[in-house]
């Protein structure tokens, strides 16, 4: 199976520095073969936490000074602080509609998934709501149906567009492996099994159709499995994290068909010559016994996120991915 977008596409996994939204998504729509609606955590509310809360449907939540907290209510207009959420992706929305006037092709936007989620937003009565079996379903559902919605719109708004959600999971691994601390400080939540997460990140992903689908996670030990058995087409991860037996996975999952989004640029220190890093990936796929005319399916990404960088930091790696991925190109035609 090939990837939808062509040889060694680029795109980047979301956020970025600064607050000027209209100058950044003027330069992914420009720059990158799969431009994205940018993330900048720099401005309120514009975390990745507050737009999955802006996102939410049917759901109420408040922002505490701890975070943001479940209030036990339902209802289509939420709190304060929640109405800010949306208004400000809602902004960003009409940001994204006038700057893709009359674009056609791969567009992708975020949101974080229903366990990292669940991980960050607590209860009511406090401790995350990772504890408690109803809330997390709870939280799926919302922001299943919520996605549906996102997706709708976005595609309303920029009708050219192919999407592509991507679901970011950075809590994944350690929600799996019982890793998350309670509110105490004590103790760790009950990890979950396989079958487990499978079930709950499959509610969204599915409602996310027809849009391509994946799942990011920039964590050690990425749950390579559990994406592929939700129904994710590819995955995104940070290839400095993985070891042997995580390749043997990704190697798995490749040959299943799933695409891999390849973290392959630092998100900070030097930025290594485009050779480097397309070398390094090419060797460990000869390794692999991985067929050489597959690394066009290979989407070029950094490690994951640049809002740590300075803006034109950010700029100069985004623009080193397009080099990447032309000589990961030349190797995949070798």
């Amino acid at each position: 199976m090939t990837g939808p977008f062509g040889a060694a596409p680029t795109t980047g996994l979301g956020s970025l520095p600064g607050e000027d939204l209209r100058e950044w998504t003027k330069f992914v729509l420009e720059g990158l073969s799969i431009p994205f609606l940018p993330e900048l955590p720099a401005r309120p509310y514009g975390d990745m936490v507050s737009r999955a809360v802006a996102v939410l449907a049917e759901l109420t939540v408040d922002l505490q000074p701890a975070g943001w907290r479940l209030t036990g209510g339902s209802g289509t207009t939420g709190s304060l602080d929640q109405r800010r959420a949306k208004s400000l992706l809602n902004q960003d929305l009409d940001t994204l509609e006038e700057q893709a006037d009359g674009y056609a092709g791969p567009f992708k936007i975020q949101v974080v998934g229903p366990w990292t989620l669940a991980a960050m937003i607590e209860r009511p009565r406090g401790d995350k709501a990772l504890a408690d079996h109803g809330a997390r379903r709870d939280l799926a559902e919302a922001l299943a149906y919520g996605v549906e919605q996102h997706v709708a719109e976005v595609r309303k708004r920029v009708p050219g567009a192919d999407l592509v959600v991507q679901f970011d999971e950075p809590a994944l691994p350690a929600v799996l492996a019982g890793a998350i601390p309670t509110a105490s400080g004590w103790g760790k939540h009950r990890s979950v099994d396989g079958p487990g997460a499978v079930e709950l990140l499959s509610r969204p992903i599915e409602a996310a159709g027809p849009a391509h689908t994946l799942v990011h996670c920039c964590a050690a030990n990425p749950p390579i499995e559990v994406f592929r058995k939700s129904g994710a087409e590819g995955v995104a991860i940070d290839l400095a994290l993985v070891n042997d037996a995580g390749w043997d996975r990704v190697a798995e999952a490749i040959e299943a068909g799933t695409i891999l989004y390849a973290g392959v640029l630092p998100t900070s220190g030097p930025i290594p010559h485009p050779e480097q890093p397309a070398d390094a990936l090419a060797q460990r796929w000869h390794r692999l016994g991985l067929p050489v005319s597959r690394l066009a399916d290979v989407v070029i990404t950094p490690a994951c996120g640049l809002s740590g960088d300075s803006p034109t930091d950010a700029r100069t790696r985004l623009e080193t991915l397009r080099r990447i991925a032309d000589v990961l190109g030349e190797k995949s035609q070798a």
